[in-house]
């Protein structure tokens, strides 16, 4: 007889559960036999795992994570909840602090078995990005609410429907010359299904993985100029890259309208990887997929005439 998975019938509240994390975190929840709630602003964004749940195995609520009392009913009668607030936008210190001390105290309050907070690699009380202060005040309030909770730090993630490796795919495939910001910036990026395991692999252990922090991230780390190079040639397109100044790209940052803001251009200068500080996630017993293994199959819609591109027709 197969053994039954310790999550299987256990209700897991996600809050934030709409965005990209959250699809696929809920996503092997499900595959798990766990019963799933998202809850998040606009949980109709999460219409899409309808199909991949079975009768009774996901719910939705409409919560704003800046609001304790709606918090707290989203929690109630959960055994673990999962939270990943985030934003470069508005308040941060009370849309990613004050959402994570909510969640903690909700889940501290219900009784809850264990909590995963999804922090940031970076995370940084005394970091020019407000973004980085927020992740680290938001560490800071879900500990003293919830001393046994779980902090993942991950880096970048990338999916085949990310806003990384695609926006950088889109604009190379359009242009033929390019700007490069931090060209010399190391990143380290982790798939998006192996952060999603993480999160299972921790929510399934608490006793081991409870109360400590883990740095996750991709096997690979990679300069912003060599990630520009590999996208190019998996679309088998040849491109000009210039290498940016940083007080050039400081400047741009600061434009409205831009694709980066300045926080994240202080992060993205500042590198995306592990300190080495916490365990990563081969504590999970997870091998990390490398970019390597997608990225041709990927590239292909943005390669001219796509499956049917000259330099493959041989």
């Amino acid at each position: 007889m197969a053994k039954t998975h310790p999550l299987n019938g256990k209700l897991v509240t996600v809050i934030g559960g709409s965005g990209f994390l959250g699809d696929h975190v809920a996503q092997a929840l499900l595959s798990k036999g766990a019963r799933v709630r998202i809850a998040s602003r606009h949980p109709e964004k999460a219409w899409n795992l309808k199909p991949l749940a079975q009768l009774g195995q996901l719910q939705f609520a409409r919560v704003d994570a800046t609001r304790a009392d709606l918090v707290a009913a989203a929690v109630a009668g959960a055994d673990a909840v999962v939270n990943l607030v985030g934003s470069f936008e508005g308040d941060l210190m009370k849309t990613i602090a004050g959402s994570a001390a909510n969640v903690a105290q909700a889940a501290a309050d219900a009784g809850c078995g264990a909590l995963v907070h999804v922090s940031a690699i970076g995370a940084d009380a005394d970091s020019t990005a407000g973004y980085a202060r927020a992740k680290a005040a938001s560490e800071v309030a879900v500990l003293e609410a919830f001393p046994k909770a779980t902090i993942l730090r991950p880096s970048i993630l990338f999916g085949e429907d990310d806003n990384f490796i695609q926006m950088f795919a889109g604009l190379i495939a359009m242009m033929p010359v390019l700007p490069v910001f931090a060209p010399d910036a190391p990143v380290q990026p982790l798939h998006i299904d192996d952060a999603a395991e993480a999160v299972v692999s921790t929510l399934s252990d608490p006793a081991t993985h409870g109360g400590k922090t883990y740095e996750i991230a991709g096997p690979e780390a990679i300069t912003m100029r060599a990630l520009n190079d590999r996208i190019a040639a998996a679309q088998n397109r040849n491109r000009v890259f210039i290498d940016m100044p940083d007080g050039i790209s400081a400047f741009f940052a600061m434009l409205p309208g831009t694709p980066m803001n300045s926080d994240q251009w202080t992060l993205l200068k500042a590198g995306n990887r592990p300190s080495g500080k916490f365990p990563g996630i081969e504590a999970f017993g997870i091998a990390p997929r490398p970019l390597g293994l997608f990225l041709d199959r990927w590239m292909v819609r943005h390669r001219k005439h796509g499956r049917f591109n000259e330099k493959l027709a041989g």
